[in-house]
């Protein structure tokens, strides 16, 4: 067999992620939300002809792990031909929450009956209806979280749907915008399909089909090696979500890391059962953070694709909240669920080689959902955001302050975009100080968001880390636990970890999120331990 050219592999390798990169350019540049347009809540990706991951764009890590399992359900269910896309979000068919719609396009080369390539993008819809605006409301079931859409052609041909569109734009608060969006996202899919046919053009099928297989080979490679550095043994940790939303009774995750030579078994056994909130968590999630941190391990640069998970054999029980079955309310598991389940894999590793892993970091999206009717067009408005928080310390150095972090890659939203949306006013947007935790290297400081409303609302909040705060490692203290409160005139209200109301106008809704914990013995103290 000839050995793999390092040179054209290392082409091929910015090539492919260079075009996912640009799909996630035209999907930004053309939709219609601020949750896509500036807080870019959206992620693009390449895959082979089975639905292997080949390449993706910097974009979050928990819609990419999972993103494979969306492309493989549309393989198994639709009969996708030229022109072709189907869309999806059906958390049980390869989708991570209902707001998370996927379109996932074939490419077809000459002489080839069935699909070479496919071109595939998942992007955050503001309103998939439901039972509150934002499609993030404290469930009990799925059904009420909003439209469920399984693996179906949105596109035959080149010609869009309109039965299909239709459906799905009379299940929403906002069809304008919902339409704007999704067309986008097939202009994504367009750019993805025409720049691999270009280089096919240019360097025959064979060749190309070989390199992703040499891409996801070689990644498979580094991987082995990376766990071949952690000694065998068994390493386990545990930690809580604080609630589910519906009782106040914390929620169990566990994990024991199985290292074995260059493999490893992750077991989330002993996990607690799937709750009746909405933190569920499905399979494609679970294996999304553990890949995802497995990558993490991996000491410099490494191509992002289905190789880096041959190595591993992940066990979530089914029916626990790392695999909930269906009708489960899975709108929190995405983003608050997905979150602990990296806490709990990271604290593990930890034990095994301390010297790579960072202390907990925020640990929570920091979710928060509105929607009404806009006084200036009498039109219905829905939005939804996350906030950023602390970043855990490392061993060599602080964490940062005020960012997002580990399965969540969004920008913050800016203040000046929000106030142009929408009916409210950011009272303070702010760096929440002293809220990491202290140690020889200290915790990130959260944040601190107020926002005014200048209509009344509906809101849900989804967050955490506000009972059980971000742990510190060897010796760090943890980083200062989140808070939600809403202000009525003169009286401040404490709401907990994950709430659902209604404002008027001159509410006040307070969002400080956690600092991440600190790393090593702490130093004297440099201020009081306090919000700022």
């Amino acid at each position: 067999m000839r050995a793999v050219d390092p040179i054209e592999l290392e082409i091929f390798k910015s090539i492919f992620v260079s075009i996912a990169e640009e799909m996630g350019v035209a999907l930004c540049r053309s939709s219609f939300s601020p949750n896509i347009k500036e807080r870019q809540d959206f992620s693009c990706a390449v895959f082979d002809e089975n639905g292997g991951t080949v390449a993706q764009g910097d974009h979050l890590p928990v819609h990419l792990g999972a993103m494979p399992l969306s492309v493989l359900s549309v393989i198994q269910n639709v009969d996708l031909g030229p022109g072709d896309t189907a869309i999806l979000n059906d958390p049980f068919r390869g989708g991570t929450h209902l707001p998370d719609i996927t379109l996932v396009s074939p490419v077809y080369v000459k002489g080839r009956a069935r699909p070479a390539y496919f071109a595939a993008n998942r992007a955050h819809h503001s309103d998939v209806g439901g039972m509150s605006p934002g499609s993030m409301p404290l469930a009990t079931e799925i059904y009420q979280e909003g439209v469920i859409i399984p693996p179906v052609k949105l596109v035959r041909a080149g010609r869009i749907d309109r039965n299909i569109l239709d459906f799905v734009l009379a299940n929403v608060r906002t069809p304008e915008e919902r339409e704007g969006d999704l067309t986008a996202q097939l202009a994504a899919n367009r750019i993805g399909q025409k720049r691999l046919l270009e280089i096919t053009e240019k360097y025959g099928y064979p060749k190309t089909k070989s390199y992703m297989k040499h891409l996801q080979d070689y990644s498979e490679r580094i991987m082995r090696q990376a766990i071949r550095e952690i000694p065998d043994g068994e390493y386990r940790f545990l930690d809580y979500l604080d609630d589910d939303g519906v009782s106040r009774r914390p929620v169990r995750i566990q994990v024991a890391i199985h290292v074995r030579g260059d493999s490893a078994v992750v077991d989330f056994s002993g996990t607690d059962p799937q709750t009746e909130g909405s933190v569920n968590a499905n399979y494609a999630i679970t294996l999304s953070a553990t890949m995802y941190v497995f990558r993490c391990i991996i000491r410099g640069d490494v191509p992002y694709n289905s190789g880096l998970l041959r190595p591993i054999r992940l066990i979530a029980p089914e029916g626990s909240v790392v695999n909930a079955r269906p009708p489960a309310a899975v709108a929190g598991g995405n983003v608050e669920t997905s979150q602990r389940i990296t806490d709990v894999l990271l604290g593990a590793l930890a034990k095994a080689v301390p010297e790579r892993i960072p202390a907990a970091s925020s640990g929570t999206m920091n979710n928060i959902t509105f929607g009404g009717q806009h006084p200036a067009t009498g039109r219905n408005f829905a939005y939804y955001e996350t906030v950023g928080g602390g970043m855990g310390a490392s061993p060599e150095r602080d964490g940062l302050s005020g960012v997002h972090t580990h399965m969540t890659n969004t920008r913050n939203t800016p203040v000046e975009a929000l106030e142009h949306y929408l009916p409210i006013r950011i009272k303070r947007y702010s760096l929440r100080r002293f809220s990491g935790g202290e140690g020889q290297f200290r915790g990130g400081d959260g944040i601190v968001r107020e926002y005014e409303f200048l209509a009344p609302a509906k809101i849900n909040i989804l967050s955490e880390r506000r009972v059980f705060p971000p742990y510190g490692l060897a010796g760090g203290k943890p980083g200062k636990k989140g808070k939600n409160l809403i202000r009525r005139g003169s009286k401040a209200i404490s709401l907990g970890s994950k709430a659902s109301f209604r404002v008027e106008k001159g509410d006040i809704v307070i969002v400080q999120t956690p600092g991440g914990g600190g790393y090593g013995k702490a130093k004297p103290k440099r201020g009081k331990q306090g919000d700022d």
